[in-house]
């Protein structure tokens, strides 16, 4: 609830804040360090290591009749029981 006289509740507001800077040196010194980090994962190579990509998995014309026929058994068993249903 908000005060009867008038008063505000919040904190005393500040100015604007300054902005922190940072030396020239201090930004060489961060990215030498990040540049030594990415050296040491790297393996000191240079390149970064490339992940092994699987071979896609085919999937063979019969597995392909197999999948086909069980979902036309499934769509004819719901087809079959949605008309039971509306015909009750």
């Amino acid at each position: 609830m908000l005060p009867r006289d008038g008063a505000s509740t919040s904190a005393p507001t500040r100015g604007p804040r300054k902005r922190r800077r940072m030396s020239a040196e201090a930004r060489r010194r961060i990215a030498e360090a990040q540049r030594k980090r990415w050296a040491a994962i790297r393996g000191e190579s240079g390149t970064a290591p490339m992940k092994q990509q699987k071979p896609r998995r085919k999937l063979s014309a019969a597995g392909r009749k197999r999948i086909i026929e069980a979902n036309r058994k499934r769509w004819a068993a719901t087809r079959g029981t949605a008309a039971g249903a509306a015909g009750a």
